[in-house]
């Protein structure tokens, strides 16, 4: 298992991180995180593992950004009058929280497969939109990465330290710590 994931993970990370990014339910941020962990057990570079990331989300993004740009309004124009609707009101929120959007959207997994299009469609400037974007796929790659990467070695720690009953206490602690992050997402972005 180790070579494979030395010789085919990061590969594995870009495809699935990169694809999510563009509009495909993948689970990308599970990717991170297992590259993460195996960074943290030796079988991968955590600075590789960020960089890929990274560059995957920003890739993905973009490409997101230009099939809903160039193709978008095209798919939404067949709904007819959904379309009609939602348009304008689409527009008028990318030019009032575009911005923040872009940059949260990558913390949050619904938004981290749509919001690309979504900027495309409502024509985003590309420039506020890579900006942007380039900004939160890096905080997202080294923020993630970095939790998996030091929550798998604490694990492994307490593992050799204090069995199993150590690596539960580790887990349960992660777990809490993840639902707290989840909370405080979820309030930051329905905060006005």
């Amino acid at each position: 298992m180790s070579g494979v994931v030395h010789h085919y993970g990061l590969i594995a990370l870009f495809l699935v991180v990169m694809l999510e990014s563009g509009g495909v339910p993948l689970p990308g941020e599970t990717a991170l995180v297992a590259a993460g962990v195996f960074a943290s057990q030796g079988d991968l570079n955590i600075v590789a593992v960020i960089a890929v990331a990274a560059t995957a989300a920003i890739v993905g993004d973009n490409l997101g950004y230009w099939i809903g740009r160039t193709g978008g309004r095209r798919l939404l124009d067949r709904w007819g009058r959904w379309s009609e609707r939602a348009l304008p009101w689409a527009e008028g929120f990318f030019d009032r929280h575009g911005a923040k959007t872009i940059f949260i959207g990558r913390f949050v997994s619904i938004l981290r497969v749509t919001a690309a299009w979504l900027a495309g469609i409502s024509r985003m400037h590309w420039w506020t939109f890579f900006l942007w974007n380039t900004a939160g796929g890096i905080c997202w790659a080294v923020l993630v990465a970095l939790v998996a990467y030091f929550a798998g070695q604490a694990a492994a720690d307490a593992i050799a330290h204090y069995g199993l009953i150590g690596a539960a206490v580790v887990v349960g602690l992660a777990l809490v710590g993840l639902v707290a992050y989840h909370f405080w997402r979820k309030r930051l972005v329905e905060s006005p």
